[in-house]
């Protein structure tokens, strides 16, 4: 029995794609046909089994036994839609030094190309099935399960630090490290300017947040920061039958996901969304310059960070139900204290640094070489960017529906409907090269595959060269 799949009406669909997933169409999709409309509409109970019939033992033999065929199953998936070398490029790093990767890296059909398909209307791509595989949405390592799951790299210092395990027996990460934020990340305070990185190239935990923060933080901030260490449980991980983990899990705290405050690329399923294969990969976003923002959450338009943290405590961390929440152990912070001091601290981390940034956000032109200067007049003007992102944080602070279903038939993928995905966030894009990869699922791998996608969308008809120019651009933001 999976712990997650509330939907019995849908197991068909989810089954199926399982078994078809693999080398399909041109586009690199599967091969089966579209979804008759009341498939797609079809629902079943919200919640999640509570009393379980099967034993952990079993449920852990089990899984353990199929997490070959889906970790294969999801990295054919990644191999059909990408190229994912680990190529970096010249002289260009995040703010702590780690080389970001260059070059487009999602596929086309065979036969098509870049400048073809940016001439083709939305109807044409969509029947002829066009639309570049790598910008469908990205399902979960293991969609009908789903789960906060987190890349090796940040397993290892936990256990390292904490003696704390967030291994999970049914999954594994999934994206090549070459393509996620540096690790540990740079933080930066807004009351420290002076300071920089205030890490000290370290991880910040349990185990050290207090050396780190001690002495420059006040007592409410440093408490917050305590509470952004702290693990509770979660869906996945806490002490009943149906963990993920080997042993009875402490939990997983804030900073697990948000490392340093920043990202490490771990990824969730959202919990607003029912049934299961509608719901959305989340590619956990950097908290840097929460302080110049007015919405929170990809699709949620939470109005504050408080509402945000608590939100996450109470919801987020049990896949949005609070029923099953209640017998894992729900972590209810205190609102006029708890929750506004983890925010107090939140809004203190600030952008990387931008030195070729005025105070208005745009480039100093003495400081700026000829294709940077050529990539902020486009994305000022032909290529449509600011009329989302304004300078100087390049944020509306606002929703937008980009509508990409245009594009193309829903269909299911690796047990992830891949249909409407509606209105979206308008993140920051100040500190834009430190957060691969990119869109609120990660579908993006590179920031020459954020220009081509959004070149499609918005029907700019950009030329290769003003491509590149608008990259230059986006890599000193």
């Amino acid at each position: 029995m999976k712990t997650y799949n509330w939907v019995i009406s849908g197991l068909v669909l989810v089954v199926g794609s399982l078994l078809v997933a693999g080398p399909g169409s041109a586009s690199g999709q599967t091969t089966e046909k579209p979804p008759k409309a009341q498939e797609i509409q079809s629902k079943g109970t919200s919640y999640a089994p509570v009393d379980l019939k099967e034993d952990f033992a079993a449920v852990m033999a089990r899984m353990k036994a199929a997490k070959p065929a889906v970790v294969k199953r999801q990295m054919d998936l990644l191999h059909q839609r990408y190229d994912l070398a680990n190529r970096p490029a010249k002289d260009v790093t995040m703010s702590g030094g780690k080389p970001i990767q260059e070059g487009i890296r999602v596929t086309l059909p065979q036969g098509m190309t870049w400048n073809k398909l940016q001439a083709m209307s939305p109807e044409e791509v969509r029947e002829k099935n066009a639309f570049p595989a790598g910008f469908f949405p990205l399902p979960h390592p293991n969609h009908p399960e789903g789960g906060m799951l987190f890349p090796q790299f940040h397993i290892e210092e936990i256990q390292k630090q904490e003696g704390r395990d967030l291994t999970r027996f049914d999954l594994e990460f999934d994206l090549p490290s070459h393509f996620v934020p540096e690790f540990p990340a740079p933080i930066y305070l807004t009351t420290r300017t002076d300071l920089g990185d205030v890490s000290q190239g370290k991880l910040v935990t349990i185990d050290n947040y207090y050396e780190l923060f001690n002495g420059m933080l006040n007592p409410k901030q440093l408490e917050g920061v305590r509470l952004l260490v702290t693990p509770f449980p979660q869906q996945q991980f806490n002490q009943t039958e149906d963990r993920r983990t080997v042993r009875p899990s402490r939990g997983v705290a804030c900073f697990d996901c948000h490392a340093n405050g920043h990202t490490n690329a771990s990824t969730h399923l959202a919990g607003d969304v029912r049934p299961q294969e509608f719901r959305h990969r989340i590619d956990t976003p950097t908290l840097r310059g929460l302080h110049i923002q007015r919405l929170f959450g990809s699709q949620r338009a939470l109005k504050t960070v408080e509402d945000f943290t608590e939100f996450e405590q109470r919801a987020a961390y049990f896949d949005g139900d609070p029923v099953i929440a209640t017998k894992k152990g729900v972590n209810i912070l205190e609102r006029g204290s708890q929750v506004h001091f983890m925010a107090e601290f939140q809004e203190l981390l600030d952008f990387p640094p931008a030195p070729k940034l005025g105070i208005d956000g745009k480039l100093n032109l003495q400081k700026a070489t000829e294709s940077e200067k050529r990539g902020q007049s486009l994305f000022f003007g032909k290529a449509l960017c600011a009329g989302c992102h304004q300078a100087p944080y390049y944020t509306d602070n606002s929703m937008h529906n980009l509508k990409v279903e245009r594009f193309y038939k829903p269909r299911m993928i690796n047990g992830r409907m891949a249909s409407a995905d509606g209105p979206i966030k308008t993140f920051p894009l100040r500190g834009i090269k430190d957060s691969a990869p990119y869109l609120h699922d990660g579908r993006l791998l590179t920031l020459e595959d954020t220009v081509e996608f959004f070149n499609i969308v918005l029907g700019t008809l950009l030329t290769a060269e003003e491509k590149q120019d608008l990259v230059a651009f986006l890599r000193v933001l």
